[in-house]
């Protein structure tokens, strides 16, 4: 099976209305980085790709066939509180806050416009890997 280089076996595909500001909100307040574009001959995203730390998610404008969806993610971080300050800056709306959750993550959920909710999750402040 050929995987290309950067994507995992299943790769979450986002079809938003105003996929210019979430893929903007991807960069600016998670932390993405833009390896690809293509565009629609009407001038909206045909499908972008973005890089979030080991993973790598699609971007399209919604249309007719194609309709604009929610999505719910969680977003592995080294730090959820930075995180999270980050994600509001850039226009997320915090829905719960950062906290120390007993399944061992540090956990916060932002909602976005484009495609619903999404979690900044981080190490636990108390795991042994990462110090008391």
């Amino acid at each position: 099976m050929y995987i290309p280089p950067g994507f995992s076996t299943v790769t979450p595909y986002y079809f938003v209305d105003d996929a210019e500001a979430f893929i903007r909100f991807l960069i600016d307040g998670l932390g993405g980085e833009e390896t690809g574009r293509s565009m629609r001959p009407d001038g909206c995203v045909a499908n972008v790709q973005v890089v979030l730390g080991t993973s790598t998610v699609m971007v399209s404008e919604g249309s007719p066939a194609f309709p604009a969806m929610a999505g719910s993610y969680y977003l592995y971080v080294e730090d959820a509180d930075a995180s999270m300050r980050r994600a509001v800056a850039a226009g997320a709306t915090q829905i719960s806050n950062v906290g120390d959750m007993p399944y061992g993550d540090r956990q916060g959920g932002v909602r976005t416009a484009h495609a619903g909710r999404r979690s900044v999750r981080g190490p636990h402040r108390t795991r042994p890997d990462r110090g008391a």
